[in-house]
């Protein structure tokens, strides 16, 4: 499993010119989920994440979380993040979860974070074509892999 979490300001999904989903201050996350991927994976990505310090302290040092900050959370599927690119110029995506194993991790990465955090999570949704807008904040962006969690 493989995550983008930008710190953000604003960001919000679109979905067929209509607004899916906003939020304030917080973390924008780009989720890739990947064929050997289980709930372990978001389990342990889901408690990074709600512990995440990120945010400016009182002296600007970024020592605050999410909680600290009440922040919110943005997930947007990104099967796209695992995209092998090793040969030719049209990359491949062969080790990207398919929709019926990815759904549903998706799904429990989305209850875990919003049981850890204890809000809502806003979501883009699954295999949709999206527009995605946000004001990165910083910028500050942190990749994770749970296949590289040392």
């Amino acid at each position: 499993m493989r995550a983008v979490i930008q710190r953000v300001s604003t960001a919000s999904v679109t979905i067929h010119g209509e607004m899916k989903s906003a939020i304030s201050t917080g973390f924008m996350v780009l989720l890739g989920i990947e064929t050997e991927d289980t709930k372990e994976d978001a389990d342990w990505l889901c408690s990074k994440i709600a512990q995440l310090r990120v945010f400016s302290d009182e002296n600007g040092l970024m020592n605050k979380s999410l909680q600290d900050v009440d922040g919110e959370v943005l997930v947007v599927s990104q099967f796209t993040l695992h995209a092998s690119y090793k040969k030719g110029n049209r990359p491949s995506f062969i080790k990207a979860a398919r929709p019926e194993q990815a759904i549903p991790l998706y799904e429990y990465f989305v209850s875990t974070l919003t049981s850890l955090t204890g809000k809502p999570v806003a979501t883009g949704t699954f295999g949709a074509d999206m527009k995605v807008a946000l004001v990165n904040d910083g910028p500050v962006t942190i990749i994770m892999d749970t296949k590289n969690k040392e």
